[in-house]
């Protein structure tokens, strides 16, 4: 058994990686500041974690957190591409900061993995629409400028203290747990409740664009994967994670229209500053190395989200739950 450290263990990720591995019956510790992470999302295995309220940027929490630590998972940030152009220096501090941190209490307590959430935004608006590990990097916001710095403390840290790291750059990951009630949320936590209470949604640009849209369950499944993949495979490198697979917005309006007998025809709104055209991930890479197969493709995990959704609306509290 394994002690495994989830940082951003309250958020819509986080969380889901914790609960396949209290299911595993490994240990749990798990760190959050509830910026955007919420209890609820650890109710059904509360009892099961040794939690702490702390900040990344709390380095003699973090210190403490890290000790004793087999595999760090680190999922907290502040994301969002709307979110890092309102407010850039408070992504740049958690999101960079808040990493340099990790890392060095991670390297004092040697630790013998940390598996980082990076994120496809960093590719940017390039012309080439499958985006693959040996492309440069573009980012276009600073949310994006984030997640690469954070990816080069990693490979540093790996280079220079020899920490064995690896970043995963996720793909629009949708699914359970996802917060509807945040402005800066996926399109799934913004459209499937919307429409299961019958109000129009909301697509921003023409809808065309598209997405290499990801289920939660094969994040989960990379994330443990990577901690235990071969260390001269996978060490100090970075892998997409994604379905492997390009739908536009409007051809996923079109299917939760079908799965929820919505009628309404969506609003459209001027695309957003920073968001890309067109996103669809070359996985062979993860293949390879990690051993990673997304287990549930699109159509299965649109219907077991809305799903989810449609439970929870039926709460007595209409609330996100676990």
């Amino acid at each position: 058994m394994s002690t495994y450290l989830i940082t951003g263990i309250a958020g819509f990720i986080g969380s889901s990686i914790a609960r396949e591995l209290a299911r595993r019956g490994e240990r749990i510790r798990g760190i959050d500041n509830f910026s955007t992470g919420k209890p609820e999302n650890l109710a059904s295995i509360s009892s099961v974690i040794d939690f702490r309220e702390v900040d990344l940027l709390d380095m003699q929490g973090v210190i403490q957190a890290c000790a004793g630590i087999d595999y760090v998972i680190h999922q907290a940030a502040l994301p969002s591409v709307p979110r890092s152009i309102v407010d850039p220096i408070s992504c740049n501090d958690s999101n960079v900061n808040g990493t340099l941190h990790l890392l060095v209490a991670a390297r004092d307590a040697r630790v013998k993995r940390v598996v980082y959430a990076s994120s496809s935004s960093l590719y940017g608006d390039t012309p080439r629409p499958l985006k693959s590990e040996d492309m440069t990097p573009n980012p276009i916001s600073p949310y994006a400028v984030s997640k690469l710095a954070g990816e080069y403390y990693m490979r540093s840290f790996h280079a220079v203290y020899g920490v064995a790291t690896v970043s995963l750059r996720y793909f629009n990951v949708f699914g359970p747990y996802q917060d509807p009630g945040s402005m800066y949320t996926g399109v799934m936590a913004i459209l499937i409740p919307k429409m299961l209470r019958q109000e129009r949604a909301t697509i921003y640009g023409d809808g065309e664009q598209s997405r290499d849209f990801t289920y939660i369950d094969n994040v989960v499944d990379a994330n443990l994967l990577a901690c235990h993949a071969p260390a001269d495979q996978v060490a100090g490198r970075y892998f997409n994670i994604a379905g492997g697979r390009r739908i536009t917005v409007n051809e996923t309006y079109l299917l939760l229209q079908k799965l929820l007998g919505y009628s309404e025809p969506a609003l459209y709104a001027p695309e957003r500053p920073g968001d890309i055209k067109h996103s669809l991930a070359d996985i062979r890479l993860a293949e390879q190395c990690l051993g990673y197969r997304p287990s549930v493709d699109f159509e299965d995990g649109l219907r077991r989200t809305v799903e989810w959704y449609r439970m929870q609306s039926l709460s007595p509290a209409g609330a996100v739950r676990a």
